[in-house]
């Protein structure tokens, strides 16, 4: 997730005399006339006339003095400097409460001083005013777009610039839409994260262009977090109308702006939206169920109703409530025979515990299903959260006690795999399931190998490799006993299709279920606008010729944060005990036939 709107932030640190990139551009020299706005923006990212007082005349196409501390400006009709390379688009420095209050559609004249402004790493041509004079009226003219640039560079041309998009654009993430009022879209389908499809390297280095061309953030127009209402759409958040990823929307209209990427902060609310439906239940062929589900941070305080806040999940007993209901929803839309959970509060295996007692929830709501926990003992492992593992007892029954690895790489920032062996009560064979959960890609403390290598794979990867490969050695000794029919390694690697740690699985022969599978380009996970897998079903051989279906249920990632169990920030009208965002990550089922 972005970390702020940061376009008001370096405003006000830029107005207070923050330090500026130095300038690279032409002699310093007195303009006296009004030039054009190409003129002052160039030809590349930085402007030519960068830290020296200009003089330019143009039409505000986009107000935005109450939301952003300044407004848009572009050259006339008839008056841009004729050179297809340089924008005619400008962002003018003007804070709230100045003088004189400027209007879209007014021909103004700004004297001040050209500067870059950094917002993510990507830079703005703006003009810090210090003077603004209104004309009188002006006419300046859209640009119409029916597709992305050629190229992600040539978005420049049209840097601050009033854009009309006139093909409908792909929701391909919505993360921001609730507390920056943001929404990621895409000129035709939805992003990929390029390491899901390959490798690090030149593989992946063609779709990052791609998706670099092709995503496009449309904005509030306003800073600040939670916004009261999303005015630019053109119905409200609801069951209805969730504003899934892989939406369509129609008739985006604003001026185009270089933070955090390139954005459309929208002058005009959008004409509709074709919304993307929720998926119902996945039908699933007959045979064992097996699934593996992230469920963000299921902590319920002392078991008893206090004990909140906790360390993560619910803030109190009513949001713990509706997080339950929510989970209940969603693993009973999949009843699987077994599955593997993660992020679970390690807090043991008592009745009071998070485990205990989500099992309690679901055997209420479906008192057939007979579900039992696996009672690891101890831990697994001495985080605060855990991996854990539930059955139905009158379809397996455990085998053995649970197996788990606290040593190597597991000593620190992975949590500690667990393993177990089960046997089908009609034949008496038996199958290994194991719930893994690797360090996240957040880079607190990572350095040397763990730090961010530029290679799309993120921080902590060398981890998460060492990891991988220390799950398949210690495997290899059958630390749960004898499996007839296979072993599957379930859970959130926190690593994408074609990352190191998931190739070091397959290389080392294990088999991805959703190889071949009907989905072909199955996800998991939505960050940032960009789909991809951190969930993965990893099979020996035996186990993978047995493998009938292997499906996603896309209930979570797709969906918007306002739908989750949340009660600040959230309409009480969203909330609805259903499986749809019932956490961040969707639930993975795999269904065998294990009759022969």
């Amino acid at each position: 997730m972005r970390f702020g709107k940061c376009l008001a932030l370096v405003l006000t640190l830029l107005l207070a005399g923050c330090s500026l990139p130095e300038s690279g551009g032409a002699e310093s020299e007195q303009v006296n006339e009004p030039m054009p706005i190409g003129r002052i923006q160039g030809s590349e990212s930085t402007s030519p006339y960068l830290d020296q007082r200009v003089e330019v005349q143009g039409v505000v196409t986009g107000n935005f003095v109450a939301g952003l501390d300044g407004f848009f400006l572009q050259d006339a009709i008839g008056e841009d400097d004729g050179d297809a390379a340089t924008s005619n688009g400008l962002f003018v420095a003007w804070p709230r409460g100045s003088t004189p209050k400027v209007r879209r559609g007014e021909r103004v004249r700004v004297s001040g001083t050209v500067v870059e402004m950094d917002a993510g790493g990507d830079s703005q041509t703006a003009i810090q005013a210090s003077a603004v004079e209104v004309l009188g009226r002006g006419a300046a003219a859209a640009t119409e777009l029916d597709e992305p640039p050629e190229r992600p560079e040539d978005w420049e041309r049209l840097e601050g610039m009033w854009l009309r998009i006139i093909v409908p654009l792909t929701v391909s993430g919505n993360d921001g839409l609730l507390r920056y009022g943001e929404l990621a879209t895409s000129f035709g389908p939805r992003l990929f994260t390029p390491t899901e499809r390959h490798a690090p390297g030149s593989g992946t280095r063609a779709v990052e262009e791609d998706n670099a061309r092709r995503r496009l953030v449309l904005d509030d127009n306003r800073s600040g977090e939670y916004p009261k209402n999303l005015w630019y759409l053109p119905e409200p958040l609801s069951d209805s109308a969730p504003l899934r990823a892989g939406s369509l929307v129609h008739g985006a209209e604003g001026i185009l702006q270089h933070a955090w990427g390139w954005r459309l902060q929208l002058t005009e609310a959008l004409e509709r939206v074709e919304q993307a439906s929720r998926p119902p239940a996945p039908e699933l062929p007959e045979g064992l169920r097996v699934a593996s589900f992230n469920l963000l941070n299921w902590f319920n305080g002392d078991g008893k109703g206090h004990g909140f806040p906790t360390e993560r999940g619910a803030v109190n007993l009513a949001e713990m409530n509706r997080q339950r209901d929510k989970l209940v929803a969603a693993i009973l839309g999949i009843q699987p025979d077994i599955a593997a959970l993660m992020e679970v509060e390690n807090d043991g295996f008592g009745r009071s515990s998070s485990l205990a007692q989500l099992v309690t929830a679901l055997n209420a709501s479906w008192p057939e299903a007979g579900y039992r926990l696996v009672d690891a003992k101890n831990g697994p492992g001495l985080d605060v959260m855990r991996v854990a593992m539930i059955y139905r007892e009158g379809r397996v029954t455990p085998v053995g006690a649970a197996a788990t690895i606290s040593e190597g790489p597991f000593a620190q920032h992975h949590r500690v795999p667990l393993a177990q062996a089960f046997e089908l009560h009609k034949d008496g064979d038996r199958l290994v399931v194991v719930a893994n959960h690797f360090k996240s890609k957040g880079c607190g403390e990572a350095e040397a190998a763990n730090a961010d290598q530029g290679d799309g794979q993120s921080c902590w990867n060398a981890a998460r490799r060492e990891a991988a490969q220390a799950l398949d050695a210690w495997l290899r000794t059958e630390p749960a006993g004898r499996a007839d029919l296979g072993t599957v390694i379930l859970g959130d690697l926190n690593s994408y299709g074609r990352e190191d740690p998931v190739r070091a699985l397959v290389d080392a022969g294990w088999k991805d279920a959703f190889e071949g599978s009907r989905d072909a380009r199955p996800y998991s996970f939505n960050y940032r606008g960009y789909s991809g897998r951190l969930d993965h079903a990893l099979l020996t051989s035996v186990l993978k010729s047995r493998l009938r279906a292997a499906v996603e249920w896309h209930i979570n990632a797709d969906e918007s944060e306002a739908f989750d169990y949340q009660i600040r920030n959230r309409d009480k009208r969203w909330y609805r005990p259903d499986p749809y965002r019932s956490s961040d990550h969707d639930p993975l089922v795999l269904v065998f036939d294990l009759e022969e």
